[in-house]
């Protein structure tokens, strides 16, 4: 994924910013029609696939409801158990790589999830525990490759791979490339920039999103779960949080980085939107990044 001059830019966007989520109870689901269609308004050329159930299981059926709304199909968040010895999550990826080709989709981002539902807390994983998921990362890692896929890990608030000591034992103890989240990284404790300039030959996929770092600090001082500054408006658009979104993409492109740059601003709505809705915000963001790029 890193070449040595820069490609055109790729943007795409995400169902979560329109507050579509695999987390049961997370909030009121918006339809694929309309999110599908808004992506279209605001200029975004690909989606990544969103929960399961949010479009159709049958890959023929997916990429063709995608192509419907002129989008393009990057691939999909995939949470795997990954640290438990006796669960095998390499026949579910394979399932899931059908709907890949049929939609031309190149990116399978994996998350370690720890077993429990939602993202407000997790177990402390022990040694037996990560031999197994760093073992996995690197076979999931081969499986996708054999179908022209990359397989990326998303370090990510409440799960397995969380905070920076999780993020440098993964570079040091197996072989998978990265998603660079801006938000779930900082949150965590890592810094996005700093992992950008010091492991650029690891970052293959981008999601972009900002915060707001004073609730992002309750959240790492325990003072308020992630779903509650979620739905307090921790993830901001672009340019409007804490996030040095122009300094990541700098350092992005000046190693010639050539994978999408996906719009995830996670949204928790509790009813059906009045107005314009989510897709202000991804309006927002779309316009920063172009504005960025564009430098």
């Amino acid at each position: 994924m890193i070449s040595p001059e820069p490609a055109a830019p790729k943007i795409a966007g995400a169902p979560i910013s329109w507050g579509v989520c695999e987390v049961p109870g997370w909030g009121y689901q918006l339809t694929p029609e309309r999110v599908l269609t808004e992506m279209g308004e605001v200029g975004l050329v690909a989606t990544e696939f969103g929960p399961d159930g949010f479009l159709p299981a049958e890959p023929t059926a997916m990429a063709s409801v995608l192509s419907s709304h002129g989008l393009h199909a990057v691939g999909g968040f995939t949470p795997l158990l990954l640290h438990v010895p006796d669960h095998d999550p390499v026949p579910e990826v394979r399932r899931l790589l059908a709907s890949y080709e049929a939609s031309h989709a190149g990116t399978l981002v994996l998350s370690a999830i720890t077993g429990q539902d939602g993202y407000d807390s997790r177990p402390e994983l022990d040694e037996a525990g990560w031999h197994t998921l760093l073992a996995n990362l690197d076979r999931l890692s081969k499986v996708a490759e054999e179908h022209g896929v990359h397989a990326v890990l998303h370090p990510h608030v409440g799960t397995m791979v969380e905070t920076g000591e999780d993020v440098r034992r993964v570079l040091e103890g197996s072989t998978v490339q990265l998603c660079l989240d801006t938000g779930h990284l900082l949150i965590g404790g890592t810094d996005p920039a700093e992992l950008t300039r010091q492991a650029p030959e690891r970052v293959a996929h981008t999601h972009l999103k900002d915060v707001d770092l004073g609730l992002a600090r309750q959240v790492q001082a325990g003072r308020r779960s992630y779903t509650d500054a979620v739905r307090a408006g921790m993830y901001r658009p672009l340019g409007t949080g804490d996030v040095d979104v122009p300094s990541i993409i700098s350092d992005l492109r000046r190693r010639g980085y050539d994978g999408w740059y996906v719009l995830e601003q996670d949204t928790i709505l509790t009813e059906a939107p009045h107005g314009v809705g989510p897709v202000a915000d991804v309006h927002a963001s779309v316009s920063y990044l172009r504005s960025v790029l564009a430098h």
